[in-house]
């Protein structure tokens, strides 16, 4: 059921990945998006928090609220770096952050993994470096502004995967540090949409409760594979989101699919399989 549970979260974020993606080419702010997805899975966690009697410890307060300010430090990171460098470059580097929870996952957290599987891993994240990598990329402009970026997203990305797996490795309910992480990540965007100033539109209320709703069942399956899973392949196929990037792109905004794109994907389905083994 682990595995199920982790291509749940893969086939979400890819959704909400896919969604950014449409919104930011049609003029919406990411930062204000982040802000309206946070607080409709805030009040949706709220709700079940209530309904099962839920208590919210230190620890779950402290963890989840770091992680959701991480994940939307990261994303906002991600797409400053696309402001002063090229995407072909930017996102397969950023996807590496991946690597990070799965050797800590390793070494720290005592998980036994074959030989196979860490064939399958690297296959896993190779493809999912592969299938978001372009080689028309245009010039970097900002070196520095970019790899500063870039760092501080793949750190963001890094260690919320950490966090996520000591969270489950300390049997802290997945609920309780959800209901912290939406809160935790909407004051802080909360007080980001109040710095930079961009202009509100109506809509993204609409689009931001879709992607808050996805979030919600994505991040929920995500704690429960890591719960019952073993993270060091949880992570790798939650990175192959970009699968369904790529499938939204041939679906919805009538991409074609490269040809390093399909080794990306038949490589990834190999890695799959190897993990299975």
């Amino acid at each position: 059921m682990w595995i199920a549970a982790a291509f749940v979260t893969m086939v979400c974020f890819g959704a909400n990945n896919s969604i950014f993606k449409w919104s930011t080419g049609n003029g919406y702010s990411k930062v204000h998006i982040q802000l309206y997805f946070y607080f409709t899975a805030f009040i949706l966690t709220i709700g079940f928090g209530i309904i099962k009697g839920v208590h919210l410890g230190l620890s779950a307060i402290l963890l989840g609220a770091i992680i959701g300010i991480l994940n939307a430090n990261g994303n906002i990171q991600m797409s400053k770096a696309f402001e002063n460098g090229p995407a072909s470059l930017t996102s397969p580097i950023i996807g590496t952050n991946a690597i990070f929870p799965i050797l800590t996952a390793g070494i720290i957290f005592n998980e036994h993994i074959t030989v196979l599987q860490w064939v399958g891993i690297v296959f896993m994240l190779g493809s999912a470096i592969t299938i978001q990598y372009s080689p028309a990329a245009n010039r970097i402009i900002n070196y520095r502004p970019w790899m500063i970026r870039v760092i501080l997203s793949i750190m963001s990305f890094g260690l919320l995967g950490i966090l996520m797996k000591t969270s489950s490795f300390f049997h802290i309910g997945s609920l309780e540090i959800l209901i912290a992480m939406y809160g935790g990540g909407t004051l802080y965007l909360g007080i980001c949409s109040l710095t930079i100033k961009e202009k509100w539109q109506k809509s993204e209320a609409n689009v931001g409760s879709i992607v808050g709703l996805i979030s919600f069942f994505g991040y929920s399956s995500y704690f429960y594979a890591l719960q019952t899973g073993t993270a060091s392949i949880v992570f790798p196929i939650v990175s192959l989101n970009c699968l369904v990037v790529v499938l939204a792109g041939l679906l919805f905004f009538k991409e074609k699919l490269k040809s390093y794109q399909l080794v990306g994907v038949f490589t990834a389905l190999l890695g799959i399989i190897f993990t299975k083994l």
